[in-house]
This record gives structure tokens, C-alpha cells and sequence, in this order.
């Protein structure tokens, strides 16, 4: 480190457990008492207030008040004292999106989820960490599968009751819960139960839940693949079928971090299915019926990607000031010329856009827009079995004409 680098590193971040001063390095110690300003909750201020030699302030609220606070010292010598690992669910990621890597130092302790997994003998890869902390459990709906290992993330106290009152309701009364509290501290206790069970005992604040979902269990988790079961979805009959969506996903092609754009929405299945794919997926649905609007972001709740965003509006009229999209599904009125034309000005380079249309107005728009933009038309066809009568046949679907194009990259 160059001294130049030394003076630019103005904020210095520490992480404290519960064990407070005497679970510190002999380096995070000094760095402690050496400190002119010290910024940190009342707690980690209290656990540490026999090392702390300068300036001590409180952690202010809301977050993003204190946040700013501490921005607003740049350059000035700052101790940030943090819980654990800074850096694990924790204020280091929200600095670090403000300052550069050469601004700061972080010396953390061992975090919470390392002290759960060494209790709980569990291997930290095999486990599935989640925070709860301002975030909705629904979350954690993808991740309740067969022989899962959950460390959820509790917000406080009240939080081990609602997780396990939620799992009871959705059958997985027999998944094995261990609450783990105040780790590494002198408070340390540990109690487990069985879901159906609840929580009889009251709980410390600072928690983590260990969940062991059953390896048999199968009905009540959500399958991995696209194409969930059409009952899986609340809608008035404006929903693509399983067997195309699983086709119309395939053709969509989600990537971590993309963002698609749903236009006309419906019951919102293609979105969702979307953000299910990968916990960074995003999708911004588009639907004009409030009604709908409002069913689709149910079923996002319900589904586990609660964090989908529905707009109300009109396409391509609602496309304004919405951020650029890496795919667009078109699953309704690409009939109007002017959606598709937008549709394709918006698209990131190198992005795609999937179109299914079932009326010949719809059809003959396709083969215009792939004569003009290149692409692939691909008819679907879907029969089911039903009765007739007292015997049995297959039941043709309308067909679906789907429309794939890739937007060329920029050279």
C-alpha cells in the first residue's frame, strides 16, 4: 500500500459480535482506540466503549439518514463499528455503492451466519441465507424446496412466530426450525421445534432462523423449471398456457441480473416465471385493465417475487421513462403497429423480444415485423385430452404463433 492509498482510506469499518471487545483482532482493537470519530448503534457503542478513545455517535435513523451523515464526512477520519461481517447483509455493500474500494478499510469478525452454521454443524455452501430484515417472507417461497438448509435473517423478536406461523399455513408443518440468538454472546441460546409446534419460548431480538424443509416433502415447494401449473395462477382466463410458457421462457432466455419488460401482462405468469429464474431477474409488467394490474401483483406475492413491479397503462404510451429492457414479452395487442415499433426502438442492443399471437390481424403483424427486423416465426400447437361423452379425445388449443428476434449489438 502506497501512502498515497493510506491517507485516501478516510473510513474504516469494524465489525463486533456479540462477544463485543474480546472477540476483536489485536488490529481491529487499535484501530478502534487510535479512532478520533466513532460511529456506530447504541449496542456495538456499548459493547465497545472501554476501547473507544475519540468522538462517539450514534448510528442515526432512518438508514438512509445515517448513511448520509457518514457520506457527509468524506475525507475525514470515520471508525464505523458494524455487526459482524459488514459485508454480509450488512452497511458495507450500501457504503461501497458511494465510495470507492481505495476509500475504505474493513477489518470484519466472524459473521453471524458463520456462528449458525458452526452450531448448527451445517456447511455454509449447502445453506441458503436470506434476511427478513424490511424485506417480505414471500421471498423465501422459491427456496422451500425438498432438503433445503434456510438461515433466515430476522428483523427481530416477532419474527420467528409470523416465518413459522406463514410455513404452518402452507403445509410444511413438519420442517424442523432451530432459532439461534445472540451468537456469541454471553445471551447465546438456542431453541428448536417442529413448524406445527410454533415458538413457545419468548425469543431475543437478534436471531437467525434455521429451517430443515423434509426431503420428501414435494406438493407444497415450487418446482425449478419454467412452467408452473396454470392453478398455480388467480386469473379471469387472460393467462398464456403452461406448455407455451415454458416455450415462451425458453425463447426469452433469463439471465441473472436481466430485465424484462411484460406487456400485457394478464395474470402476469411470463413476469413471474421471469424473476423466478434467477433471484436477480427483474420485470416490470405492462397492463392496461386495473382489475388485472392488481391480480397480477397477488400472484407475484403469492409466488414468491413480490418485488415485481406492475404499471397501469396503455402500451407503448406507458413505455416513457421506463429503464432500457434486455427482453420484451408482447403478450396482447401486438396488432398495433406503433407497440412493436417501440417495442424494438427500446430494446437494448443484443437484447430479444418474444411476441405470441393467436388472431391472423396479430399473424400478419409478425411476418411484417420479421420481414423488417429478422427473426424466427414458429407456430405451437397444444392439444389436451378431454371427454366426449362418455370417451375420451384431444382437444386442440388455438394455435400460437410466436414471434423471436435478437436485436444486433452496436459495433
Amino acid at each position: 500500500m502506497t501512502e498515497g492509498t493510506a491517507q485516501a482510506r478516510w473510513l474504516t469499518l469494524v465489525g463486533v459480535g456479540e462477544d463485543g471487545p474480546d472477540g476483536l483482532s489485536p488490529a481491529a482493537r487499535s484501530l478502534i482506540e487510535n479512532a478520533p470519530y466513532v460511529v456506530g448503534g447504541q449496542r456495538h457503542l456499548t459493547l465497545c466503549q472501554s476501547l473507544i478513545k475519540g468522538e462517539a455517535h450514534t448510528w442515526e435513523k432512518p438508514f438512509s439518514s445515517a448513511l448520509k451523515a457518514v457520506l457527509a464526512r468524506r475525507g475525514q477520519p470515520t471508525l464505523l463499528l458494524a455487526s459482524g461481517d459488514p459485508f454480509l447483509y450488512g452497511v458495507g455493500a450500501s457504503l461501497a455503492a458511494h465510495i470507492t474500494p481505495e476509500e475504505f478499510w474493513c477489518v470484519p469478525s466472524v459473521s453471524s451466519v458463520a456462528l449458525a452454521c458452526a452450531r448448527m454443524g451445517w456447511a455454509q455452501q449447502a445453506c441458503r441465507v436470506l434476511s427478513l430484515c424490511g424485506r417480505p417472507k414471500e421471498l423465501v417461497i422459491p427456496y422451500l424446496q425438498p432438503g433445503a438448509r434456510l438461515l433466515l435473517l430476522c428483523a427481530d423478536e416477532q419474527t420467528p412466530a409470523m416465518v413459522l406461523n406463514w410455513l404452518a399455513e402452507r403445509g410444511l408443518g413438519l420442517a424442523q426450525w432451530h432459532c439461534l440468538q445472540a451468537l456469541g454472546g454471553p445471551q447465546e441460546q438456542i431453541v428448536s421445534g417442529l413448524v406445527q409446534d410454533g415458538v413457545a419460548v419468548a425469543v431475543n431480538r437478534l436471531c437467525i432462523l434455521a429451517l430443515q424443509i423434509p426431503a420428501g416433502v414435494v406438493v407444497n415447494t415450487m418446482p425449478r423449471v419454467a412452467g408452473l401449473p396454470d392453478t398455480s395462477f388467480e386469473h379471469d382466463g387472460q393467462l398464456t398456457k403452461r406448455e407455451i410458457r415454458a416455450v415462451t421462457l425458453s425463447s426469452l432466455a433469463p439471465r441473472a441480473g436481466e430485465l424484462l419488460w411484460d406487456v400485457g401482462g394478464g395474470a402476469g405468469s411470463v413476469g413471474i416465471e421471469w424473476m423466478l429464474a434467477d433471484p436477480a431477474c427483474r420485470t416490470i409488467t405492462l397492463e392496461r385493465t386495473p382489475e388485472r394490474a392488481a391480480r397480477i401483483a397477488r400472484n407475484a406475492q403469492t409466488l414468491g417475487v413480490p418485488d415485481l413491479q406492475v404499471i397501469t397503462g396503455q402500451a407503448p404510451t406507458a413505455f416513457e421513462g421506463l429503464p432500457a429492457p434486455d427482453a420484451i414479452f408482447v403478450g396482447g395487442g401486438a396488432s398495433n403497429p406503433a407497440l412493436l415499433d417501440a417495442a424494438w426502438a427500446a430494446l437494448k442492443p443484443g437484447g430479444r423480444i418474444v411476441v405470441n399471437g393467436v388472431v391472423l390481424e396479430t399473424e400478419v403483424r409478425l411476418f411484417e415485423a420479421m420481414q423488417k427486423w429478422g427473426g424466427s416465426l414458429t407456430r405451437l400447437n397444444v392439444a389436451r385430452l378431454d371427454t366426449v361423452g362418455t370417451l375420451h379425445g384431444f382437444r386442440p388449443a388455438m394455435s400460437v404463433t410466436q414471434w423471436v428476434a435478437w436485436k444486433p449489438r452496436q459495433l
